[in-house]
Parts: C-alpha cells; structure tokens; sequence
C-alpha cells in the first residue's frame, strides 16, 4: 500500500472517530436537557456514567493526530484537516462537559419541587443540538458555506438566552424561595448558550480547513 493510499485511510479513521465522539457529546446533551425537563434522575446518571468514555475518545483521537502528523508528514488540506480535529477533539469534550453539568443541575433540582415556571429550555437546547449536529456534518464534509450558516444561527441562541435571563430574574424577584431553583436554571441556560459558542469555534475551523481562512472575529 502506498503512502497516499495509506494516510487516506487514516484521514477516513480520524474522521469516524470524531463523529462517533461528536455523536457522545450530542446524546449527552440531549440526555441532560432530558433529564432536567423530564426530572429523569435516571438520564442524569446516565450522562455522567458516560463521560469516561467520551474522555478516552478524546486521548484515542489525539493519538492518531499525533501518529498521522508524525509518519505521514500531510501537506497543505490534509494538514489542516489533521490540525483541526486535534482542535475540534477538545471543542467536543468541552460541549461533553457542559452536559454533565446540566445533569448535575438535574439531579440536584429533580429532588426539589418543580419551578411553577418553567422557560422554554428544551426549545434552546434543541436549537445548540441542531447546530453541533450540523457542524459536525459541514466538517466531515469540508462545507465551509454551510459551516457559515451554522455560524448565524448563534444570534439565535443569544437572544433566547437574553430573554431567559430576564424571565428568570424576574422570577427570583416575585418569588424569593425559588432564588435557588431559578438560579440553577440560569446556569442551564449559559451551559447552552456556551455550547453553541463552541459549535461556532468548530465551523470557524471547517472554513479554515476548506479555504486556509482564518475567520474569527470577522463577522
């Protein structure tokens, strides 16, 4: 097998590998947005059980950039395909990490009593879902121009986080003994509204790997 043949082989690994963990982070938040919606303690568990295995796929992708950097020597998009999932691994396991925290917000507001509001949560999260699920597929595909019409729907995702910001201060303010509770939710939403910040780091490294363009900051 020649070279070519072969670092082609390990590109197509590496991008496997960084589906099946970007398909982790993506159930994880899913799970976590479940079971705070649904008080599903169960979920919650669940979630935190699997971010070992999330981390171990984070170490087993950075090796093979290592391994293919290292042997195959990769020139020009194949390089910075290589440079960007060593950058897009740890994006993941971040926006894996904002998960357990939901989860853990969870399991400690399941064992309280239910908020008699409760903001529009699931519509956020399904909002930063549907972006990382569309990142990952602009990556693996090298679509810079669907990268960027992913990058746009983080307005989206700011200004429901603002409007859930002021609901829930509101709420603090009429009713004091559910400060608590509210505040936990406020949480909630930034792990949100960060987790669609880090699917704009991953298009804005799908540009570069596509068109050698670095983009942050300029739009």
């Amino acid at each position: 097998m020649d070279h070519h043949r072969r670092l082609d082989d390990e590109l197509d690994v590496l991008r496997d590998r960084l589906l099946v963990l970007g398909g982790e982070a993506e159930g994880a938040l899913g799970r976590a947005v479940h079971a705070l919606t649904e008080r599903d303690s169960e979920a919650a568990r669940e979630v935190l059980a699997g971010d070992d295995r999330i981390d171990r796929l984070e170490v087993e992708i950075d090796r093979l950039c290592i391994d293919v950097l290292a042997l195959r020597q990769p020139a020009a998009r194949d390089l910075r395909f290589v440079i960007s999932v060593a950058k897009t691994t740890p994006i993941l396991e971040r926006v894996a990490d904002h998960a357990c925290n939901i989860a853990r917000a969870a399991l400690d507001l399941n064992d309280q009593p239910e908020l008699r509001y409760h903001p529009n949560l699931p519509r956020m999260a399904e909002v930063a879902s549907g972006m990382l699920r569309a990142a990952l597929d602009a990556f693996t595909k090298g679509d810079a121009a669907a990268a960027r019409l992913v990058i746009e729907q983080d307005d989206e995702i700011d200004r429901m986080y603002e409007r859930l910001f002021n609901d829930l201060i509101d709420l603090m303010a009429e009713e004091p003994q559910a400060a608590r509770r509210a505040a936990r939710l406020l949480f909630v939403a930034k792990h949100l509204e960060r987790v669609a910040d880090y699917v704009t780091d991953i298009c804005e490294l799908t540009v570069y790997m596509t068109e050698a363009a670095v983009i942050k900051h300029s739009y």
